[in-house]
């Protein structure tokens, strides 16, 4: 599709989304006059015509695709097709300490998210009316298997999740208030045990998921704020092991040979959102969710799901893009412990903070 059928498909829906999620249908003139000026039928000369922002915040570990590829390319784009300059102000952190950050009032357009939940708990404050769900792949732009980094020769032996907790070592793990990998790795070691007990005695037994955790948390020695502040932390040698991102352990195997990633037969795919932030008091003009939109979007098509590729993220348009990763001999997913909703209070709370960490 070309970018004028884009924008005029756009000009379209926008038009027409008043009471149920976007901008009034009196604003549907305006929509077609920013439309024609993009379009190349006529150039104002104002600073404001000539010049549009994104604002995105991302959860940390998106921070280079974005800002070395994705970024500039669709910014080049832009230029080439609409003669508009495009600026991104982006800022970067544990995907919960985003999320509070636009639900506190910061000038966010796009939010890029760990977690599901996090994406939801937007619209439920009615910090945005963006139904994010309805864009491509249900929202999820990429995703990413959870592993563990070790030294190298793994001189622990871990080969599961669970083996973390078997030994006495230096576990680095992300802080689960802070960061939505924090939240992933607790759903990784404690659903992977539970399905390795279903598949060996035909039924799932919490108590015993309980049990692995209460391990494995016995040897964490520090609770970074975000996935990349607990990469660092490995990297200065602050821990024997890390539960992170498949994307972020490649990463750092780019970089250097003095480790090892280890994926685990059983793990988690996480699966991350991106939401429009279109707040019900103060909504975007129907021009600029129009470029907002569009961007948005832009992050589904090839180019940039290439982009995610290199960075080690894995594609979810794609999986031709994705034959350069490992395997995961049994995966799983969150719907598969109930989606967030369930995962969230039955995991998160009842058995990581009340049980594991003793929090009332």
């Amino acid at each position: 599709m070309s970018w004028s059928q884009k924008l005029d498909r756009k000009r379209r829906v926008v038009a027409n989304q008043g009471r149920d999620g976007q901008a009034p249908l009196r604003v549907w003139a305006c929509c077609l006059i920013w439309m024609a000026l993009l379009g190349g039928g006529c150039r104002r000369e104002s600073t404001h015509d000539r010049e549009a922002v994104i604002s995105v915040y991302g959860f940390s570990v998106v921070k280079e695709p974005l800002e070395k590829e994705i970024f500039p390319a669709y910014r080049d784009q832009w230029a080439r097709k609409t003669g508009q300059e495009l600026t991104f102000a982006a800022s970067f952190a544990g995907s919960e300490m985003v999320t509070n950050q636009i639900i506190s009032g910061v000038g966010a357009d796009v939010a890029i998210l760990a977690i599901e939940r996090n994406a939801d708990r937007l619209t439920e404050t009615r910090t945005t009316m963006h139904r994010w769900r309805e864009l491509p792949h249900a929202g999820i732009v990429h995703e990413s298997p959870l592993v563990i980094l070790v030294q190298k020769g793994n001189p622990f032996r871990i080969r599961e999740f669970s083996d973390l907790g078997r030994t006495r070592l230096r576990l680095i793990h992300c802080d689960p208030i802070a960061s939505g990998a924090g939240q992933w790795s607790l759903l990784a070691v404690y659903g992977a045990e539970l399905r390795r007990i279903e598949r060996s005695e035909g039924r799932a037994d919490p108590a015993r998921g309980l049990a692995t955790l209460q391990a494995v948390w016995k040897n964490v020695v520090s609770t970074p704020g975000s996935a990349r502040e607990a990469r660092t932390q490995f990297e200065r040698k602050e821990g024997d092991a890390l539960i992170t991102y498949e994307m972020e352990a490649l990463q750092l195997l780019d970089k250097s040979s003095d480790y090892e990633m280890v994926i685990p037969s059983t793990t988690i795919y996480s699966e991350h959102p991106v939401v429009i932030i279109h707040h019900p008091d103060h909504p975007m003009s129907p021009a600029k969710f129009a470029i907002v939109e569009l961007f948005v979007r832009s992050l589904w098509e090839r180019p940039a799901q290439e982009a995610w590729v290199r960075a080690h993220f894995r594609s979810v348009t794609d999986d031709s893009l994705n034959r350069s990763f490992r395997r995961i001999p049994s995966p799983f997913r969150v719907a598969d412990l109930g989606g967030w909703q369930r995962a969230y209070p039955e995991i998160i709370e009842a058995v990581w903070k009340r049980q594991v960490m003793n929090w009332k």
